[in-house]
């Protein structure tokens, strides 16, 4: 396993970060999984010994049920280099205040956290999603109490926009609190947005980027094929909508491919799709998930594969979007004054301009 260090931070992550939405099975979350602390412990264990150290949660998930079972199995004293990160945002009551931003709701939600998972501190507290209504003073201002009062040890965000990052950033510098480290994101070969905003603005501002639901919620695993209904027991076949899949053609080029490679190799295409994403500039780690022992030995697998530099040129043609404005005027008459985060985009397209 490597260890990439998390944006700006001195601490050092797992390239392979474990991800337990599958805990708990309460309300929305029960489409993803339903495993109890027995089954979970066994999943927990597993990505320990492959050597993960970072173990992703949320309030959210199963309304607290996931970080419940997650205490359950590393509360009290942790194993030595454990992290934990977990997330605040969304509604956890039906109260006005039991949702967003503000000092209130951030405050009771990460004490609330703490409590579940049986620990003193959360090593990385990220904002869940954007909150458009709660000033970024007031939001910002709150979590660097929780720092200096030693409940938080890092803070990130998760589902922002570039602009919501770079003002976030901007009141951080100004106030002097303390800034974000990490971003968290959906990436994935058949999903590249990203790439347009969000990882250009953190190699250029040192954050850390962990991906979540990095093989696009299963589609890109492998089991789901061109002109086929999907498979019993996966997402899909619940009725999971995310990520919108906007070209169907497309998208099964990418799978095309990435089963195609992975047959070449004797490994899953889902182990393709995530050393892909793991080999991007910008990506620190990537965010696994499953409800079987068979399903996160397979992901964990992808750590020590390497794609060759044809592979990666196959997969990056074969999924590669429009380049769209400002990208492509900039392309076309700046590319002599291009600095290292415009040409983690613009770089690939130069040959077209």
């Amino acid at each position: 396993m490597e260890y990439r260090l998390l944006g700006r931070s001195g601490l050092k992550v797992s390239t392979i970060t474990m991800g337990t939405m599958t805990f708990g099975g309460k309300g929305w979350a029960r489409t993803v999984g339903d495993l109890g602390v027995a089954d979970a412990r066994r999943l927990v264990d597993l990505c320990l010994d492959a050597g993960v150290n970072l173990i992703d949660t949320a309030d959210v998930y199963s309304q607290g049920a996931s970080e419940e079972i997650l205490g359950e199995i590393i509360g009290g004293p942790r194993k030595d280099g454990v992290l934990v990160a977990t997330k605040a945002r969304f509604p956890m009551g039906e109260g006005p205040n039991d949702e967003g931003s503000s000092r209130h709701h951030l405050i009771r939600a990460c004490e609330a956290s703490l409590k579940r998972m049986k620990t003193d501190v959360i090593d990385l507290y990220q904002l869940h999603e954007w909150d458009g209504q709660t000033p970024l003073e007031e939001t910002l201002e709150a979590l660097d109490t929780l720092m200096r009062q030693g409940k938080v040890r890092y803070i990130g965000c998760s589902n922002f926009s570039g602009w919501h990052i770079m003002k976030a950033l901007g009141v951080s510098e100004r106030e002097r609190y303390q800034r974000f480290v990490s971003q968290q994101i959906h990436y994935t070969l058949e999903t590249r947005d990203a790439e347009n905003e969000l990882l250009p603005i953190s190699l250029d501002q040192g954050l850390g980027v962990l991906v979540w639901s990095p093989i696009a919620g299963g589609l890109l695993s492998g089991k789901h094929r061109r002109n086929q209904a999907a498979p019993e027991g996966t997402r899909q076949f619940a009725g999971w909508t995310e990520p919108p899949i906007r070209d169907e053609d497309r998208l099964w080029n990418i799978v095309d491919a990435l089963v195609d490679i992975g047959e070449g190799r004797g490994v899953s295409a889902a182990q393709v799709a995530l050393s892909w994403l793991i080999g991007r500039k910008g990506v620190t780690s990537v965010i696994i998930g499953g409800r079987t022992e068979a399903q996160f030995k397979d992901n964990l697998a992808a750590a020590g594969l390497k794609l060759s530099p044809e592979e990666r040129k196959r997969l990056d043609d074969v999924s590669r979007p429009w380049l769209q404005y400002p990208y492509w005027h900039q392309r076309n008459t700046a590319s002599g004054r291009l600095g290292d985060a415009d040409l983690s985009l613009i770089e690939p397209y130069l040959k077209d301009a």
